[in-house]
C-alpha cells in the first residue's frame, strides 16, 4: 500500500526531518540552478550539488519526523551514528526533565482558532488530490521516438571540468528522472536533450552561474556526457469510486471520491490547525529556560543529519558543508542555527509540559495506532530497532498534545 502523504507535509522551523525512510531515489549529483526547498516528505537523499536548506525543519507535530535522519541506501557509507533515543526515558519523556518547571502554563484547552486557520481552498484540496494520483501513477518506458520539450527523461551523466571529474557532477550510472522545462538546471542543459532520442549519448556543455553554491564551480564551464536512458510517459490513474475503493479504503475507510474528498479536505484542515498551534508555541508561549540535554540534543541531531549526507556523498562533513552552504567549520553550522535548534527544544519541552499537565502516557495501543496512520502498518518493529523505542514514544506524545489540542480548540 503506498502511503497518501495528506498530514505529512505541513512544515515549521523547529527540527530536522526524520523519518523520511520509505524508499531512496538516484543518489546523483544533480546540477541544479537553484537549491531546492527541503521538504520532509522527500525521500530521494540530496547530494552535493542538489541539498536540503540550511534551516531545519519539524513536519506535522513531530509526525514522521526526526532528527538526525540518515538516507537509507544498502551501498551508501555510514556516517557517526546518532542515538535519536538519547536522554529520552522510557516513557517518551525528557529524562530527568519537569518541563512545568520551564514552562508558563497556557489556555491550550479551548484555544481559540479562527475560522479562517481552518479554512482549506479548492485549489489546495485539488492539489492534494493530483499529489494521490501522482503516487499511483505508472510509467511506460519510451525509447523510438526523439526527446522532445515537456518531456520526463530518464538519464545518466558524468560532468567534467577541463577533462577532470567533479565531486557531484555525476549520477553514479544510478539515473535520474527530469523534465524538461520544470526541473532546474544550470543554463540550458536540458533543452540540449531535445531531438535526441534513447539510447544516445549527448555532450551538454554549460556554464555555472557565477553565484553558483559551490564556489570551486561558480563561473566555470563544464562538459557533462549524458547518456538518454528512456523517455518515461507517467499514466495518471482516473479518479472514480472505483479506485478509490480499490486503493484506499482499507488504510482510510474511503470507498467513493465524495467520502475522499471530505477525509481530505478534514485533514489538510487539521494540518491548518497544528501548523497554527506549532507557531502559537514558538510566538506566545514563555518557556523561562531551557536544559542544556534538549539544546544538546538538537545540536548532535543537526550535526548526524548533516554527517549522513556527507558520508552518503563519500565526503567529509566539513566538504560537505563548505561546498553546500559556504560554512568554514561546524562551529559556523552549530552558530547560524541556534535560533532553530533552541526552538525545537522549546518546542519538544512545550509538549512536555502540556502531556505532564494531562498526565499523558504513551500505550502500546498508542504507538499500534500512530504507525497505522501515518506509516500505513501497525508493525513498527523496525522503527523501534532504529530508533529506539524511548524516541518512538516521544513522537507519539507529541502527537497525542496538538491531537488534544485540536479536538478541544474553539472557532473564533
Amino acid at each position: 500500500m503506498k502511503n497518501l502523504r495528506i498530514c505529512l507535509c505541513v512544515l515549521l522551523v523547529t527540527a530536522a526531518p526524520l523519518f523520511a525512510l520509505a524508499g531512496c531515489g538516484s543518489k546523483s549529483g544533480a546540477p541544479a540552478a537553484t537549491q531546492p526547498k527541503n521538504n520532509a516528505a522527500a525521500s530521494t537523499p540530496p547530494t552535493s550539488t542538489n541539498t536540503p536548506t540550511p534551516t531545519a525543519t519539524i513536519s506535522t507535530a513531530d509526525s514522521l519526523a526526526t532528527d538526525g535522519a540518515a538516507p537509507t541506501d544498502a551501498a551508501a557509507p555510514t556516517a557517526t551514528p546518532f542515538s535519536y533515543s538519547e536522554g529520552i526515558d522510557e516513557n517518551g519523556f525528557w529524562a530527568g526533565v519537569r518541563a512545568l518547571d520551564y514552562v508558563d502554563m497556557f489556555a491550550y484547552k479551548g484555544m481559540v482558532i479562527s475560522n479562517d486557520v481552518r479554512t482549506v481552498t479548492d485549489d489546495q484540496l485539488q492539489s492534494q488530490i493530483n499529489s494521490m494520483l501522482d503516487s499511483y501513477s505508472t510509467s511506460n518506458q519510451i525509447t523510438d521516438r526523439a526527446v522532445a520539450d515537456g518531456d520526463t527523461v530518464n538519464i545518466d551523466y558524468v560532468g567534467s571540468i577541463d577533462g577532470v571529474e567533479f565531486q557531484g557532477g555525476s549520477t553514479q550510472g544510478q539515473g535520474t528522472e527530469v523534465t524538461i522545462g520544470v526541473t532546474s538546471y544550470i543554463d540550458d542543459f536540458l533543452q540540449q536533450l531535445i531531438g535526441h532520442k534513447p539510447g544516445e549519448t549527448v555532450n551538454v556543455n554549460v556554464t555555472f552561474p557565477a553565484d553558483y553554491q559551490q564556489t570551486d564551480l561558480a563561473g566555470k564551464d563544464a562538459l557533462f556526457v549524458t547518456k538518454i536512458n528512456y523517455i518515461a510517459d507517467k499514466v495518471k490513474p482516473e479518479l472514480t469510486d472505483e479506485f478509490v475503493n480499490t486503493n484506499l479504503a482499507s488504510r482510510y475507510g474511503w470507498t467513493t471520491v465524495a467520502q475522499m474528498k471530505d477525509g481530505m479536505r478534514a485533514e489538510l484542515q487539521k494540518e491548518a490547525i497544528q501548523q497554527y498551534i506549532q507557531q502559537y508555541f514558538a510566538d506566545n508561549v514563555t518557556v523561562k529556560s531551557v536544559p542544556d540535554t534538549l539544546i544538546n540534543y538538537k545540536v548532535n541531531s543537526m550535526i548526524a543529519y548533516y554527517q549522513n549526507y556527507a558520508a552518503y556523498n563519500g565526503v567529509t562533513l566539513e566538504e560537505f558543508l563548505s561546498g553546500n552552504f559556504g560554512y568554514t567549520s561546524v562551529d559556523q553550522l552549530i552558530e547560524a542555527n541556534k535560533t532553530t535548534n533552541e526552538n525545537g527544544a522549546k518546542y519538544y519541552l512545550i509538549c512536555q509540559a502540556i502531556a505532564e499537565d494531562l498526565k499523558y502516557s504513551v500505550s502500546d495501543a498508542d504507538l499500534t495506532n500512530y504507525f497505522t496512520k501515518y506509516v500505513g502498518s501497525g508493525d513498527y518493529s523496525s522503527y523501534e530497532q532504529q530508533y529506539g523505542l524511548p524516541y518512538l514514544k516521544l513522537v507519539v506524545l507529541d502527537q497525542k498534545v496538538i491531537d488534544y489540542i485540536v479536538d478541544n480548540s474553539v472557532v473564533s
